[in-house]
């Protein structure tokens, strides 16, 4: 828009995932505005999107809106209106327009070999949802996924944008190695994970024991699996990792001399989320297809 300013522009939305209208407000508008923050902006303007069935009560409607203003409102945005049609199904979610420097930009590439990766919330509430859909999640694993899901990426972002961040993503509907592979084709490079160090939801690693898997998973693997090594990992594991997520944490890419204060000021920050240092950035072997290692 000028040489200081340049527009970020996004849209999401979905059906609902949780049984509570307030609370499915809240993980659709984080869900949303969570672009912004992804590439190194902040939100500043948002329009509701909604769809709701005339055989739903309109207090129904009134909490779903209700969750997405407060949390709009928590993000430092305006919330200017938005539009409504009928709908078989409920729909909700938001169209954000928010400010970066050009200069300022988080791209989704640019990995630099020896570059430390950090993701900052856990792996695995597409497969929790399941569980939930099954009645078979725990109160523990329930309580978890709504926390993390309806938390925002506004703290991530402003820890991590006075260092040096060669690329960053956030890890939403393709899965952690999804959206990883992305990442990594694009720059040219190996990512090298750690499945040890990965953090994931509680019992979310029983539940894909379980075969306890989302369709999208399976989808997310056809996809993305041509640029993935998994060597001996087992199988349910590789299950969490292409786990779609519903309003996932950032996957950031920083200057190795400077990975260790970026998780003392993750660690300072106090996230409802748990962050960690997953892996790192190596030259890519050019005699294979190989993008991501598991390790």
């Amino acid at each position: 828009m000028t040489d200081d300013i340049a527009m970020i522009q996004t849209v999401d939305f979905f059906t609902p995932i949780v049984d509570d209208p307030y609370m499915f407000g809240q993980i659709a508008a984080a869900n949303s505005l969570s672009d912004v923050w992804a590439m190194g902006g902040e939100p500043k303007v948002a329009l509701n999107i909604v769809g709701f069935p005339n055989c739903l009560d309109p207090s129904i409607l009134g909490e779903i809106l209700k969750g997405g203003a407060d949390k709009v409102m928590e993000a430092g945005a305006v919330l200017v209106g938005g539009h409504t049609i009928q709908d078989d199904e409920p729909k909700y979610g938001l169209c954000v327009s928010g400010f970066v420097h050009p200069k300022k930009i988080f791209k989704n590439y640019g990995c630099r070999p020896g570059d430390k990766l950090i993701l900052t919330k856990q792996i695995g509430n597409g497969i929790v949802n399941t569980a939930i859909k099954a009645e078979m999640a725990s109160e523990r694993a329930i309580k978890e996924a709504e926390t993390v899901m309806s938390s925002l990426n506004k703290k991530a972002k402003e820890v991590v944008e006075k260092y040096d961040v060669s690329a960053c993503t956030d890890v939403t509907g393709f899965g952690l190695l999804g959206h990883g592979a992305e990442m990594a084709t694009a720059s040219g490079v190996c990512l090298n994970l750690d499945v040890r160090k990965i953090p994931y939801f509680a019992d979310a690693v029983e539940y894909a024991k379980m075969g306890l898997i989302p369709a999208g998973a399976y989808k997310n693997r056809g996809h993305s699996g041509q640029y993935v090594d998994i060597g001996s990992t087992p199988e349910h594991y590789v299950d969490l990792l292409y786990d779609p997520q519903t309003s996932g944490g950032l996957l950031i890419s920083v200057a190795p001399e400077q990975a260790d204060a970026v998780m003392e000021d993750f660690e300072k920050k106090g996230l409802d989320t748990r962050v960690a240092m997953i892996g790192e950035v190596s030259e890519k072997d050019q005699e294979d297809n190989t993008f991501i290692r598991l390790v």
